[in-house]
């Protein structure tokens, strides 16, 4: 059967839903929960990410009759109605005052609530949970981690390298809300956003120890070349009060589990890739580097399945997850997005190859800071863009792609999925 331009579309859109599908709280999340307390124990549910109120909703369905009180935050747009759990909005991915006010509210309901070893702390986290859990340490402001994050996100830095910074100016990350908890019951459900599904890395890991030390945050702003303000320099020199590391008694008996995660999306999509008749290869969960050289790479094995059928013959689809990261280079960057900038480097790699039709996008429905999830790119989509009077190698220098596929009409728009386990990209071969 042909593989026309409209059939490849409408697959490629279907298995990504299915991806979405796989980690929609709402139906997963309820057979993940541990037992509720016993007599005169409470429940206290905080949580953080762009997951955290539609996660709070799912607690409050599963659990109809269980006293519950509690506060997350998510990212503005991300909100659905609760009715015992405080939803509140910030924003994301720089943090602002919102999210720190909600960040020092969580911590102090987990200090200051008189929490006994009959308590539990459910605490559920998801993509974004580090940005919108802002409380900065003794001594910085959010102006200071505003400024690390916005060089953070522009330097090319990878999600965990960025998270290991980012726990070294928190108040409450790294382990450290885990440990103002203490000795409560401390349960987390997560949805994973990272390569690996690393707990310390999934929001910075507010629960869980931290291996990684302030010399390594340091190392990595040098690395990176980024100038932190003063404040945050003097911070990190002085290394005070580091983050609760791997075996500390406070956080013994916290128990992590994982809800969802990019793997099981990527087993989503490939069982919906069977049902559509595509022989379905999994590359893997954590690809990470540079967007637009991964497009590339990409391009590459698509190829090679068209003109030899290695890895595996068509009719196939091609499967990833995994955080590219973009380094923005040009002094007024354009509108941009890691997966529409990996598309455009896929298609110039390419160039017009036929049979092959590509989706990236991100399943939290925002591709960066943009109002897409990512972009489709099909056999023709480098003719279309230059006859629109596009050059698209000029395009990607200037990290204008989101502009490129918007004008062709081939952005992936779903809005806020409600989940996030991260990136995932589909090239379908024909």
């Amino acid at each position: 059967m042909e593989w026309t331009d409209s059939r490849a579309r409408d697959a490629l859109r279907r298995v990504f839903d299915a991806a979405v599908r796989s980690a929609d709280p709402r139906a997963v999340l309820a057979r993940h929960l541990p037992d509720p307390p016993g007599p005169g124990g409470r429940v206290l549910v905080l949580g953080a990410g762009k997951s955290a109120a539609a996660m709070a909703a799912a607690v409050e369905a599963a659990w109809p009759d269980q006293a519950l009180t509690g506060l997350v935050v998510t990212r503005y747009g991300h909100s659905v109605p609760t009715r015992r759990i405080e939803v509140v909005e910030a924003s994301h991915p720089v943090p602002d005052a919102a999210g720190e006010a909600a960040a020092r509210r969580i911590l102090e309901m987990a200090r200051g609530g008189g929490l006994t070893d009959r308590d539990l702390v459910l605490f559920l986290v998801s993509g974004g949970g580090s940005a919108l859990l802002a409380l900065p340490a003794p001594g910085l402001t959010l102006a200071d981690k505003q400024a690390v994050n916005r060089a953070l996100l522009r330097s090319g830095a990878a999600i965990g390298e960025m998270n290991c910074v980012r726990r070294h100016l928190s108040a409450i990350k790294g382990g450290r809300l885990a440990a103002a908890a203490h000795p409560a019951r401390v349960v987390t459900l997560a949805i994973s956003d990272v390569p690996g599904d690393d707990p310390a890395v999934i929001a910075s890991g507010p629960t869980v120890p931290d291996p990684t030390t302030f010399a390594e945050a340091r190392a990595l702003l040098a690395h990176y070349r980024i100038d932190p303000p003063p404040a945050v320099a003097a911070h990190l020199d002085r290394a005070e009060e580091e983050t609760p590391k791997p075996g500390d008694p406070r956080l013994a008996g916290a128990d992590y589990r994982m809800i969802a995660t990019p793997l099981m999306a990527l087993e989503a999509m490939a069982a919906e890739a069977r049902v559509l008749g595509l022989a379905p290869l999994i590359l893997g969960d954590a690809l990470e580097g540079e967007a637009r050289e991964v497009g590339t790479v990409l391009a590459g094995i698509a190829r090679s399945a068209r003109a030899h059928g290695n890895p595996l013959p068509a009719p196939a689809v091609l499967l990833s997850g995994g955080e590219t990261t973009v380094t923005v280079r040009a002094e007024e960057p354009g509108r941009g997005g890691r997966n529409t900038e990996c598309l455009l480097g896929l298609a110039l790699a390419l160039a017009g190859e036929p049979g092959v039709w590509a989706l990236c996008a991100d399943t939290d429905g925002v591709d960066g800071t943009e109002d897409a999830a990512g972009a489709i790119v099909a056999p023709d989509t480098l003719g279309r863009a230059r006859a629109a009077g596009f050059d698209p190698r000029a395009v990607l220098a200037r990290h204008d792609s989101h502009g490129l596929f918007a004008a062709l009409g081939d952005l992936v728009l779903t809005g806020p999925t409600l989940t996030n386990v991260n990136d995932v990209r589909a090239v379908l071969i024909g």
